[in-house]
């Protein structure tokens, strides 16, 4: 097994190490201890740090990957390419920084008469989106080295148990609200000084810049990309602005409900936080190397294997959503989020599936036509969220984001298929999608029938519900893994099933 599937599955089961924290602080801890406008607060103060931190990185995350082949070098520590990831970030924070403060009685204005909550805890954006800032950069500086398991701990993990403890503090009165936001903020105080002592162990980091190294043409082509990237990093942040659309308009109170469904549908796509982390650098290599076969292939494999295990995801949330609403705390109070997880569950589906297409493309010699999918991507948000909202609330935001992305999607692969000849899709995709629509309809035979029979037997109390819920999920993802191996779809799931069999069996 080489190092990228040893390094994914790592990540993949830290990234569920860290689902099941961050699924009891959501779903058990949040929801119980905090009302649905401080649900909200939190959210809404999280996503301006994002915001603001994922601009200000001026790209840095995706082009020390596109970048890293030209500067390394074991011999001379990489011709001080480390040093420039730290000072580019920092020349970005300050210019997000001014600007923070020139529209600050805007953004003050447009939240405070429905999120005046958040207004009173604007300034703790700032020291939140430096740290997040500084926690990517770090953790990016560690996947071109090949090593994303102890960053992607602290962040998946390691962040989450800190804001567990955070709430919980906040849950049994021992600190305030105040302390509650504090806490928030060094969460990711702490997590941002690990990954430093984490990169420094490594001993392959210098920080020492050299300037000489970088020639003109490489100078000129890094400023081009650098600010096709900045324009193009609004693309992740199309959730991030549906949270302030949200906010703004309906308040706090919707957009906690709101928080709670964009947490479910998160689950969809976390593999691929492991895997396209994982793919990202032999994906650069690739391109650099003109080597369009092993790009080809490596973009189909990813998107494959994200496809089977997020519609499985997708699949088992979906057919247990009424109760998972029903089981949570005070879940009448989020249970109207349920056709917003649907939705957005959707996206997820596309971003893990497809957002290696949005790689090979910002890697390529080409990467300058993202920027016009990217002003479309927005400007289609935009108009989406401004007449869906008033019409469909909550739903309309989510709808906002899945017809933006779908065309957004469209776009980018026409253009990696036209320019490049590579495309994510396979005809062994279209197998699973049927394998899955066939799971669906046998859950509401299940449901309708055996499923009936089952509660009653319990009568119909929670045990049985649970029980029967439990049973019937097995059940369907037996049956997918079952047809998926048989089928021989993937020789990677196939070995790895290979090898737990044994251990099943004893």
């Amino acid at each position: 097994m080489g190092i990228v599937a040893r390094q994914s599955i790592k990540g993949t089961i830290i990234n569920y190490i860290g689902v099941a924290v961050g699924f009891v602080t959501t779903f058990f801890v949040m929801t119980k201890y905090l009302t649905a406008e401080e649900v909200g607060l939190t959210r809404v103060l999280t996503d301006a740090a994002i915001l603001m931190s994922s601009l200000a990185q001026l790209g840095t995350n995706t082009s020390a990957m596109r970048y890293y082949p030209y500067f390394k070098d074991d011999a001379n520590r990489d011709n001080g390419f480390f040093g420039w990831t730290i000072l580019i970030p920092a020349i970005g924070f300050v210019m997000f920084l001014i600007l923070f403060f020139i529209f600050k009685d805007s953004i003050v204005y447009y939240f405070s008469e429905s999120s005046s909550l958040f207004v009173d805890y604007l300034y703790f954006v700032i020291p939140m989106s430096f740290f997040m800032l500084y926690l990517t950069v770090f953790e990016t500086n560690s996947n071109v080295l090949m090593r994303i398991a102890l960053p992607k701990f602290i962040r998946e993990v390691g962040i989450r148990v800190f804001t567990l403890a955070d709430y919980l503090l906040y849950a049994f009165d021992i600190i305030t609200l105040d302390g509650m936001v504090i806490g928030l903020c060094l969460a990711y105080v702490i997590a941002t000084l690990l990954n430093v002592v984490y990169l420094l162990s490594l001993k392959r980091v210098s920080f020492k810049i050299k300037p000489s190294f970088v020639s003109k043409s490489l100078r000129r082509d890094f400023l081009l990309y650098t600010f096709f990237l900045l324009v193009s990093s609004i693309v992740t942040n199309v959730p991030v602005i549906n949270t302030f659309f949200i906010s703004g308009s309906l308040g706090l109170a919707f957009t906690g409900v709101y928080t709670i469904a964009v947490y479910i549908s998160n689950l969809v796509e976390m593999p691929y936080r492991s895997l396209g982390a994982i793919s990202k650098p032999r994906l650069a290599q690739a391109i650099k190397d003109n080597d369009i076969y092993e790009t080809r292939e490596l973009c189909k494999s990813v998107s494959f294997h994200q496809l089977i295990v997020g519609l499985l995801v997708f699949f088992v949330i979906t057919i247990n959503i009424d109760l998972f609403y029903t089981i949570l705390p005070n879940g009448e109070v989020y249970a109207d989020g349920k056709w917003v997880f649907i939705l957005l569950g959707i996206v997820k589906l596309f971003n893990s599936t497809l957002n290696i297409g949005v790689t090979v493309l910002s890697y390529s010699k080409y990467y300058y036509f993202s920027l016009f999918s990217t002003i479309i991507l927005m400007v289609l948000n935009i108009i989406f969220n401004i007449n869906f909202i008033p019409v469909l609330g909550m739903e309309g935001a989510a709808l906002a984001s899945l017809l933006s992305y779908a065309i957004y999607y469209v776009l980018i692969l026409s253009l990696i298929w036209f320019k490049l000849k590579v495309s994510p899709f396979s005809v062994k995709q279209i197998t699973v999608i049927f394998l899955i629509i066939i799971l669906f309809a046998i859950n509401i035979l299940m449901t309708d029938t055996i499923s009936v029979w089952f509660v009653e037997l319990f009568n119909a109390s929670v045990f049985g519900i649970i029980f029967e819920a439990l049973l019937r999920t097995v059940i369907l993802v037996f049956i997918a893994v079952f047809v998926i191996y048989h089928l021989k779809l993937s020789e990677q799931i196939n070995d790895i099933i290979e090898k737990a069999l044994p251990f099943i069996k004893k």
